[in-house]
């Protein structure tokens, strides 16, 4: 796909696009703002299916490992395995604004990447905002990937490890790689998959542009989420926090992916380009008219997206 303004232009986005867009903005326009009925009455929402995202469905495949994280808390990792030995692992970060989601409503997600490239997939249950503001998310991510590091040989059987999320998760996997390299040395990531994330929490201009339209995410909804998150932090330019301003020389491949109306589109485009002014290897998949959160619904962009995705996972861990 090659990158031209063709690709922002309204004629680019197709008709079912479009429609899904629509069904979108009418659904969520009337629903209340969580941060009005509190974190948990959101999450609980969630669960049952109120709201845009399909309801749950749990995967009898999961199964989880409990580990300590570097506060002394316990970590919950959920793995879904291919149905053959694991030829590596994928280190998945949830999304939800760091506020909302959890590891096991990503199940029929983490099954079709275990199957498809044959990873085993990690998917982190760290701790949410804002009862755990940062850093505890962040740390959680990087005690599951320390641990991986040191484990999953033993546990799986082989030493490719991968790492990605969505949105928030994107941002924590982000971090995660650069925390692995400054904190342990560790540069051994075969690949990240990057998908529609946030890395600068001071806001790009797409993210201030927004505005108020309710197409999954608007400007109000990162405020929300950056203040429930860093509920104490007046420099959210610091690299740990907005992983675009860190060094990113040294890292491993990534494939960034968002679509053209997510507000978060100038932090992948940004983070794209400065990952490979760097020296990285960097792909950038751009789907006109795809909207935040595109991959979790059931459409045509959704599928072009997963399998490009799965392909580089594939790929990269070799």
């Amino acid at each position: 796909m090659s990158f031209g303004p063709e690709l922002f232009r309204d004629s680019a986005v197709d008709a079912d696009t479009a429609k899904l867009n629509e069904a979108m903005i009418a659904l969520m326009t009337p629903l209340p703002n969580w941060w009005n009925t509190s974190a948990a009455v959101a999450r609980e929402g969630r669960r049952l299916g109120r709201g845009p995202f399909p309801p749950y469905v749990m995967s009898p495949r999961a199964r989880t490992i409990v580990i300590e994280g570097r506060d002394g808390n316990e970590i919950p990792l959920r793995v879904i395995a291919p149905n053959h030995a694991p030829r590596g692992v994928y280190l998945h970060c949830h999304g939800g604004g760091w506020v909302l989601g959890s590891a096991d409503m990503s199940d029929p997600m983490l099954e079709r990447i275990a199957d498809n490239t044959g990873l085993a997939v990690v998917s982190v249950e760290y701790r949410l905002a804002p009862e755990h503001p940062y850093p505890a998310g962040p740390d959680d991510c990087e005690s599951a990937a320390a641990w991986l590091v040191a484990n999953m040989k033993r546990e799986f059987g082989c030493e490719a490890l991968t790492v990605g999320g969505e949105s928030a998760g994107g941002h924590l996997a982000a971090v995660t790689v650069l925390r692995m390299r400054d904190r342990y040395g560790y540069t051994g990531f075969r690949g990240a998959n990057l998908v529609y994330g946030a890395y600068d929490l001071a806001m790009t201009p797409s993210q201030r542009a927004f505005g108020n339209t309710r197409l999954v995410l608007r400007t109000i909804d990162m405020q929300q989420f950056y203040n429930a998150f860093l509920p104490d932090v007046t420099d959210r330019r610091v690299p740990d926090i907005s992983p675009l301003y860190a060094n990113l020389k040294g890292l491993c491949p990534a494939l960034f992916t968002v679509g053209t109306k997510d507000a978060l589109l100038d932090d992948t485009l940004f983070m794209h380009a400065r990952w490979v002014a760097a020296g990285n290897e960097a792909e950038l998949a751009i789907y006109p008219g795809g909207a935040h959160g595109f991959t979790l619904f059931p459409n045509g962009l959704a599928d072009k997206a997963a399998e490009r995705m799965d392909g580089f996972l594939k790929r990269v861990a070799g």
